[in-house]
């Protein structure tokens, strides 16, 4: 019987992103680009059997902590493959098991295709960005490289909060600290109640979880500190009104007015497959904290800040569907495929449409560019008959009869 370490080295091989252990069905699966695969012709593992092969795996207060609250996030690592992170739980009595692959090489901003307005967030001083989207969408690879980034040429000191650790960072021209929930903090709060204290220029709070972690990373952008977070909301309106709706009512006048002085930008992603079935490629809604988009948040209009992001190409801000509609363009996804990921599809047919158009006119302005220059010497003697363009009446020039 193959171990778990082998299954895992198993979806490596297969460039797979997750690692499923049913053992109620006695199944394994594999997500491969998106899709779950069975693994088949393999011998797989009853209760029993699983569970002494993951507790191999844990040290002894995670088996204790697992034992007594069937729920457990935790990260583990095979030498020379990759670092996974695994979260075990039950299901009808039966013990089983996730793993989510994090490769040990940091992608670059480039490599990601990340918005160009990625690059002025990492370089602002302090304030709050929010990079969101539905789970398993790239946010923590996202914000790995803003990071790895950050790392490379500022020397600042970093600090993150994560559950558990996923990309693990070396110092380069800065100095990080990544800190662990419940091996080296009890709570993203408490974590974030004394990082203050801690000399950091940057902080990554790897999820705002509750109104506590949510109200203390803003006070941390709020204190001068750059601070990075995720949430797991679709797009950026959604983004704004669900931290202001975490809190009661009698304080969200006062968080809206925190948030819209202190949020930088919200970065929201989908993952979707790319048209040569060389894996996935993300799509982007970028918004930035602009003194109009300040306002609307501050004077509680988020419904506006659509039209705004769809308006705000020259502020480096553009709509997921105008990111799936550049991506269908450039090749690099299929019609059918942006289409089923896109907000409105109506507009993303239009968007897509309109780009086709702009193409053909442009080829077929290419194409009589090269007639037009057979007939340069008609137009040079008819330039000497009529004088200078656009000025035909000037003095000195015969008026010509139209």
């Amino acid at each position: 019987m193959l171990r778990l370490e082998d299954f895992l080295r198993m979806c490596v091989e297969k460039q797979g992103s997750d690692v499923h252990f049913k053992t109620d069905a006695g199944k394994i699966y594999l997500r491969i680009h998106g899709d779950l695969e069975l693994v088949e012709g393999v011998e797989t593992y009853s209760n029993e059997q699983f569970t002494k092969a993951l507790y191999v795996l844990l040290n002894d207060h995670q088996i204790e902590r697992f034992q007594k609250e069937l729920e457990l996030d935790f990260a583990l690592e095979i030498e020379g493959v990759a670092r996974f992170r695994g979260n075990a739980y039950q299901q009808r009595g039966y013990v089983q098991a996730a793993f989510r692959v994090i490769p040990y090489e940091i992608q670059s901003m480039e490599e990601l295709h990340l918005p160009e307005a990625c690059y002025d967030f990492i370089d602002r001083p302090r304030g709050l960005v929010l990079v969101t989207g539905p789970a398993g969408s790239g946010k923590s690879t996202t914000l790995a490289a803003m990071i790895d980034r950050i790392n490379r040429q500022q020397p600042l000191h970093i600090v993150t909060v994560e559950d558990p650790i996923e990309f693990v960072h070396a110092d380069a021209k800065a100095l990080i600290n990544q800190r662990e929930l419940d091996v080296d903090t009890n709570s993203f709060a408490n974590a974030l109640k004394y990082v203050l204290r801690q000399d950091p220029d940057v902080i990554l709070v790897g999820e705002m979880r509750d109104l506590e972690t949510i109200h203390l990373a803003i006070t941390a952008a709020e204190t001068g500190h750059l601070v990075f977070g995720t949430l797991h909301t679709v797009d950026a309106i959604q983004t704004v009104d669900r931290i202001v709706d975490v809190f009661p009512t009698f304080q969200q006048q006062q968080i809206r007015m925190q948030l819209s002085v202190n949020l930088v930008g919200v970065l929201s992603q989908t993952l979707v497959k790319r048209s040569d079935n060389r894996g996935r490629i993300a799509a982007f809604e970028t918004l930035v904290a602009t003194s109009a988009v300040r306002n609307l948040v501050r004077e509680n209009k988020t419904y506006q800040i659509g039209s705004m992001i769809q308006t705000g190409a020259r502020q480096k801000m553009h709509t997921l569907d105008q990111s799936l509609a550049r991506l269908v363009e450039q090749g690099l996804v299929r019609h059918d495929e942006a289409r089923s990921r896109a907000k409105d599809p109506g507009e993303f047919d239009r968007l897509v449409a309109l780009a086709q158009g702009k193409s053909a006119h442009s080829k077929d302005k290419a194409h009589h560019s090269g007639d037009s220059s057979d007939d340069d010497g008609d137009t040079q003697d008819k330039s000497k008959a009529k004088g200078v363009r656009g000025q035909p009446f000037r003095p000195a020039f015969k008026k010509e009869s139209y």
